[in-house]
């Protein structure tokens, strides 16, 4: 599979040149895919590059510390917004002119950042199982597990854990575990949140996918996530979980909403709507 080369990258600051790898399909205008904490091949985007492939150039980065790509010994608490810098570069270095974004969970995050520092370099993003809140009590032992127990996950995903990251990949959940913890006992002036209270100003068109059964979902976490983004598109999926793109019960439905959301932005009509 192919690799980039960066110059650099705010997520290995130590680190030049920075290898990228990165998985490259279809033809099109650009969708970029940005995976989750846990990597890309825990929960890949099979089905929709079969459906989305014949129209668009799906490109899928491991970002720096995940898959083939450079090496981390840790995850700084700003991590989203150093992976949100790092993006534009990789998508400078492919040359991928104003891609939509498709993130899941930690990659939401990333794309949303990504939206409010340059609009203009994006034509639209697709948010998944994003978060808002910076504390997440009802993950804290899920978190601590990931922290220091890897194994306790349980084979069926520590073995495409392993396959995507190699032996390292007790280092990879370890330190997003740690970083998640760092994060929700970090609090930014008044703001609670993961974007500084500045979601209201994002002017790129939005779909919001969302699982209603997301057990990373806070408690009100999804309201307030609408309240912030009254223009977004919303797909609540009522049987979808963290991944609803992965997931055998929601993933046509997470498709379908990608589909005709690609399809309006692609057409020059996908200002989001409530």
């Amino acid at each position: 599979m192919p690799i980039v080369t960066i110059a650099s990258s705010p997520l290995a600051p130590r680190a030049a040149p920075v290898p990228i790898h990165y998985r490259d399909v279809g033809s099109g205008p650009p969708l970029v895919f940005l995976h989750g904490g846990w990597g890309y091949e825990i929960y890949p985007i099979d089905r929709q590059i079969e459906a989305l492939a014949s129209g668009h150039r799906i490109v899928i980065p491991d970002r720096t510390g995940y898959g083939r790509s450079e090496r981390l010994e840790a995850q700084e608490v700003d991590f989203h917004e150093r992976a949100a810098a790092e993006t534009f570069v990789v998508v400078d270095a492919l040359g991928l002119e104003r891609p939509v974004v498709w993130g899941h969970s930690d990659g939401a995050v990333i794309a949303l950042l990504m939206g409010l520092a340059k609009p203009s370099r994006v034509a639209g993003l697709i948010v998944e199982a994003t978060h808002l809140f910076r504390s997440k009590p009802s993950s804290r032992e899920f978190f601590e597990t990931m922290m220091n127990n890897p194994d306790a996950l349980g084979d069926r995903v520590t073995t495409v854990l392993e396959r995507d990251h190699g032996g390292r990949w007790r280092d990879v959940i370890r330190m997003n575990g740690v970083a998640w913890l760092r994060i929700s006992e970090t609090r930014i002036a008044s703001d609670d949140d993961l974007y500084g209270g500045r979601l209201a100003s994002l002017r790129v068109p939005t779909l919001i996918i969302h699982g209603a059964k997301d057990p990373r979902t806070e408690p009100g976490e999804l309201d307030a996530l609408r309240a912030a983004l009254p223009a977004a598109r919303i797909a609540l999926i009522r049987e979808g979980g963290h991944s609803p793109h992965s997931e055998r019960l929601a993933a046509g439905a997470a498709t379908a909403a990608a589909e005709g959301f690609l399809a309006d932005v692609t057409r020059g009509a996908g200002t989001a709507r409530s």
